[in-house]
């Protein structure tokens, strides 16, 4: 029997690239599969799941921007579209998987989601539903990133976990350096002081004055985010008090 997790409720932020196979764009059947499977065995453990969705998969509106020589506050837009894309695919995969789950939208969308109310998103928790969180904070120029640091703070979060297609935090980028250095643990002030890139700076602020820990870690090993969930040391974490720990293997 699994040990009981520390965590109560968590918040999970996946990127758009999970939604498909590497150099791809658009939603893959298996990527999708995958990561709702993985999601539905994390929730098995009775920890309460909330997941925001990027939607780089479909647009990345500063790109978009500099290429069609738009205002970026209209790629934004155009980008928070793809991010409800991704919601309601996953929601329909963790349906057809058994899992109850709903999609809250920070943009009016009544046909498509839910509008994001915070009483609202913790009933559902407590209906054992996973809340999927899409458009990111209903603002552009603020990444999906600060929408989970945002959500993960509104929502009462015990943890935000970062899913990653690395398995950790490194001292530099481990496909350019391959003696790169894993950590284990950080302090928010040496991830930005070293520009270590875990999250924009916004995001990492709220989390650092919220105290809320986050922890990157490999959404593709299999097992991972149930791992995660229910509180084993994978990937790297980073706090208010925790020192910098290099990882031994």
């Amino acid at each position: 029997m699994d040990a009981p997790s520390p965590y109560q409720r968590v918040l999970l932020k996946i990127s758009g690239e999970s939604f498909c196979k590497r150099g791809e764009m658009g939603i893959t059947p298996d990527s999708l599969s995958h990561i709702a499977s993985e999601i539905v065995e994390a929730a098995q453990s009775g920890v309460q799941i909330a997941v925001v969705t990027g939607g780089g998969n479909m647009i990345r509106g500063a790109d978009l921007s500099a290429k069609l020589a738009i205002d970026q506050s209209t790629t934004d837009y155009m980008g928070m579209l793809g991010t409800v894309m991704n919601g309601m695919a996953l929601k329909e995969r963790l349906e057809q998987l058994g899992q109850p789950a709903r999609l809250m939208s920070a943009i009016d969308l009544p046909a498509l989601a839910e509008s994001f109310v915070r009483k609202r998103a913790l009933r559902h928790f407590e209906k054992g539903r996973i809340v999927i969180l899409a458009a990111g904070t209903g603002n552009p120029f603020f990444t999906t990133d600060t929408c989970a640091s945002l959500r993960a703070t509104e929502l009462n979060c015990d943890v935000l976990l970062k899913g990653t297609k690395v398995d950790g935090i490194y001292s530099e980028d481990p496909a350019k350096n391959p003696d790169a250095k894993r950590y284990e643990t950080l302090s928010f002030r040496e991830a930005v002081d070293k520009q270590l890139g875990v999250m924009d700076i916004t995001a990492m602020s709220m989390c650092m004055e919220q105290n809320l820990p986050i922890v990157v870690f490999n959404y593709q090993d299999a097992g991972n985010i149930r791992r995660v969930v229910q509180g084993e040391q994978i990937g790297t974490t980073v706090s208010k008090n925790g020192a910098i720990q290099v990882a031994t293997t």
